[in-house]
């Protein structure tokens, strides 16, 4: 038998085999990726500018929020929790078609509104604002800080360190917030964006920071000291 028959022979067992063991390439079939998931879709019925309370779920134990809708398209809706801290945020950003879950939906959520009563709009008015402030993180420890007015936060006494900036914002009755936390600050991000809001059901609290890194949120309820 001639050599170039032989190798031809080998060859031709060496591609048997690489095809039986999935050498050849079908897209992603055996190559050993697995298809990237789909991440869930996340859709909230749509309300006209202003600021709302809102109730979803099964109307005989509903869950309450507050819906801030912006002529730029923005929108923010926070549901609380039974002790009406935050539980769920959404939101979606101006420009954008998609709605945001903080956290995560791990699936599919459509959300229809049970009904949304419109809110008075709220006066934001940093130079009133200005002062200092405490709010409790999730350990129920206390962290202390600064709004001045032109719109800094700055870190107070304590362990947990936050500085930030708060200014104009699309969203009614709220000031666009951006935040930084130390390691020491219990359950927060090390840096979110959000808003400063202002609802006088929030009293005595005088505001809410509420913001979010994409996978963890914050709910600060800020009192003046």
């Amino acid at each position: 038998m001639s050599n170039s028959l032989v190798t031809g022979a080998a060859l031709a067992a060496i591609a048997l085999m690489l095809f039986g063991c999935g050498g050849g390439h079908d897209g992603n079939a055996g190559d050993g990726r697995t298809p990237a998931a789909t991440a869930p879709k996340v859709s909230v019925q749509d309300l006209s500018t202003g600021s709302y309370t809102v109730s979803v779920g099964d109307a005989n134990a509903p869950t309450v929020g507050k819906y801030y809708a912006g002529d730029d398209g923005s929108r923010l809706l926070l549901l609380a929790k039974a002790d009406d801290r935050l539980g769920t945020l959404y939101r979606r950003d101006p420009g954008a078609s998609t709605w945001v879950a903080v956290p995560a939906a791990s699936a599919d959520v459509q959300l229809t509104l049970l009904r949304g009563d419109a809110l008075p709009a709220q006066a934001v008015d940093l130079a009133q604002l200005a002062g200092n402030y405490v709010a409790a993180l999730g350990d129920g420890s206390a962290v202390r800080f600064a709004l001045a007015a032109g719109g800094s936060i700055t870190a107070g006494d304590g362990g947990c360190k936050l500085s930030g900036q708060v200014g104009e914002g699309k969203l009614p009755s709220t000031l666009k917030l951006t935040l930084n936390a130390s390691a020491a600050c219990a359950g927060l991000p090390s840096s979110s964006n959000g808003a400063l809001v202002i609802d006088s059901d929030y009293t005595p609290a005088r505001f809410r920071l509420v913001a979010d890194n994409g996978s963890q949120a914050l709910d600060l309820w800020s009192y003046r000291e």
